[in-house]
């Protein structure tokens, strides 16, 4: 029998052999099951998701190749190398993947490489800006606000998106197998277009949400002899909401010096809060 431990010059000895299985609705729940559980309990800075990819589809795998067989051990061997992409649209990829080993077996090993490689930097774009910054900033504006005012469906609209979300990654692997190859070249030239899309609307998104979200004002009112002068109506004059844009730019800022992270830019987010509170500079709006 030949061992796990194939050379690559070995591997091109393997004789394709192929079970002629079919993959059913069954595999399909279970590879969603396994994605939407398990696809980054196995992540590491070595490799990634190699070793989440390897296990949503190891069952699959066995089924087309057979268990202990030269071709399933090889084939174990490239899925649980290097991968990594958003795991919104991973199982698009699986997918495609899935139906080019059930098609042609073994001998699609390379053509799989290839796709893995060149599919996962433009979905890991693409997933990242929809469903990892767009869509948990508009809804997550939304019901914060509901919330605050007391109004339940604040939590409703944020579950809704949620399991929207869950419902979509459990749509696309079928979709993804059933189009196959073909489903490749008909994204491929969109890819880059949605990501600029996603993007731009993601930086208007937060615009208007530092508008809206960061409720503060300026409350100092010097005297200057008989004169009262109101700080905070003369910003509006020259720009509305600028105290918000400044500290938001100043956060931006911060987030990009050495040693600093989110919560370090939280707790000094609150200390300076607190202290311009007191000193009666700044007041909530």
């Amino acid at each position: 029998m030949t061992s796990f431990d194939n050379t690559p010059e070995n591997n091109e000895q393997i004789q394709p052999s192929s079970t002629g299985y079919q993959l059913t609705q069954k595999d399909f729940n279970q590879i969603n099951r396994r994605s939407l559980l398990f696809y980054q309990l196995g992540w590491n800075y070595e490799r990634m998701q190699g070793s989440g990819y390897l296990f949503i589809i190891l069952p699959q795998l066995r089924k087309i190749y057979g268990d202990d067989s030269p071709e399933l051990k090889e084939m174990m061997k490239i899925h649980s190398q290097f991968f990594n992409t958003s795991n919104f649209f991973n199982t698009i990829i699986t997918g495609i993947d899935l139906a080019m080993e059930e098609e042609e077996q073994y001998k699609a090993k390379d053509t799989v490489k290839g796709m893995k490689v060149g599919l996962m930097g433009s979905f890991a774009a693409v997933g990242d800006s929809l469903f990892a910054s767009l869509i948990p900033t508009i809804f997550g504006a939304l019901a914060g606000n509901m919330a605050q005012q007391g109004n339940p469906v604040g939590a409703l609209i944020w579950i809704f998106a949620t399991v929207a979300i869950v419902i979509f990654r459990w749509k696309q692997l079928g979709y993804a197998y059933k189009e196959g190859v073909s489903l490749v070249t008909t994204m491929q030239h969109r890819l880059e277009t949605l990501t600029n899309a996603a993007t731009l609307l993601g930086v208007f998104m937060v615009g208007a949400l530092v508008a809206s979200i960061v409720k503060v004002e300026f409350a100092w009112k010097p005297t200057i002899g008989d004169v009262t002068i109101d700080i905070q109506e003369n910003v509006d004059m020259i720009l509305p909401k600028l105290l918000p844009l400044i500290i938001a730019l100043s956060i931006y800022w911060l987030l990009g010096r050495k040693h600093m992270n989110a919560t370090r830019a939280i707790f000094i987010v609150l200390i300076v809060s607190i202290i311009l509170s007191a000193l009666g500079i700044i007041t909530p709006s």
